[in-house]
């Protein structure tokens, strides 16, 4: 009995990011690396955050919502590819593909949010490093993270009744790993174009109100950079801008290759590669650059463990006075 006719007439099935590949067991082994390395990434980043006293500035606060939503968004994808790269049945229930692009279109409409309000909080502590506390103080980096949180929310909450509420009376094969909207599009039976429009225009609100705050803050960073006078300033500057620079390169290039370029661009192996780019590889490489690059955060990282190497030696040291009976007003003396 053939997959098709044993799933329910609603269900999506999922083709895959390969079709009837013989390398299926490497590919599947390198994803469930990348997928390992990216949630231990991100959540070492955020735990060092959250216990690091020096990393309790405005700039890690919001580096820590960045790990939080490649966190998420790589648990909406992977686990769904990883379990039907190894299944005979690769569906999807209809409502299980609308909560995955709901949950996708909500974690890449958030970061794009994210990832210009981290480059107006560069563009403040370089041009403006005296009123860099006042400008940036703790209730003012609640309400950027809030309102990055409720971009990608509303980005979600409108697209999916967009894509969902489409008749699918066709094929129900998905050329694709996951449910990404043009991907779900293609197979509707009605005509789309109104839904393409408004799917594109407010993709272009989504990509144009970030990209002109990351152009106009870093426009203004190279400026005062250029000014500077200590080679010191100008190297830290430098280091801690390009690290985000890289991370909006590949974030923003792969997102105007899949909802701004013309369709006589797409193939369904490009959509896979350039979703995979930004779904499974960019949520591994944003902790990494910003770590490998970052001495602060590798600063913290060796205190941690330097912290837990001497609660260790100290736990071992108390249980060994314990085992030869030393009296307790000598221990107290040490």
């Amino acid at each position: 009995m053939s997959v098709r006719n044993t799933t329910s007439s609603s269900d999506f099935i999922l083709l895959g990011l390969v079709v009837n590949s013989e390398a299926i067991g490497t590919i599947f082994t390198v994803i469930f690396a990348i997928f390992v390395v990216a949630i231990t990434a991100n959540l070492v980043m955020i735990f060092l955050i959250q216990v690091d006293p020096q990393l309790h500035t405005p700039m890690y606060f919001l580096l820590s919502q960045l790990s939080i939503m490649d966190t998420l968004l790589i648990c909406t994808t992977v686990p769904k590819l990883l379990v039907d790269m190894v299944s005979i049945e690769k569906t999807i229930s209809f409502v299980a593909c609308g909560i995955q692009i709901f949950l996708y279109s909500t974690m890449i409409g958030s970061e794009f949010f994210l990832l210009g309000l981290m480059a107006y909080d560069r563009y403040v502590a370089v041009c403006n490093p005296l009123r860099y506390p006042v400008l940036m103080n703790r209730k003012m980096c609640l309400l950027l993270a809030a309102g990055a949180w409720f971009g990608g929310s509303l980005d979600g909450f409108l697209l999916t009744p967009i894509t969902m509420n489409v008749p699918y009376c066709g094929s129900r094969s998905i050329n694709h790993f996951f449910c990404e909207m043009p991907a779900v599009l293609k197979l509707a039976c009605a005509d789309t174009s109104l839904y393409e429009t408004l799917m594109y225009i407010c993709c272009v609100l989504m990509l144009l109100i970030p990209i002109s705050t990351i152009s106009t803050s870093y426009s203004l960073i190279l400026l005062t950079v250029h000014r500077m006078r200590s080679v010191e300033g100008r190297k830290k500057a430098f280091t801690t801008c390009s690290s985000h620079l890289i991370v909006v390169s590949i974030f923003y290039g792969a997102a105007f290759y899949t909802y701004m370029l013309p369709q006589s661009f797409h193939t369904p192996e490009k959509d896979k590669v350039v979703s995979a780019l930004y779904t499974i590889v960019t949520p591994m490489l944003n902790p990494l650059i910003y770590s490998l690059r970052n001495k602060d955060v590798t600063a913290a990282f060796r205190r941690l463990v330097t912290r837990c190497s001497s609660s260790q030696k100290v736990g071992m040291v108390s249980s060994s006075d314990k085992k030869i009976g030393l009296p307790k007003s000598i221990l107290q003396d040490f």
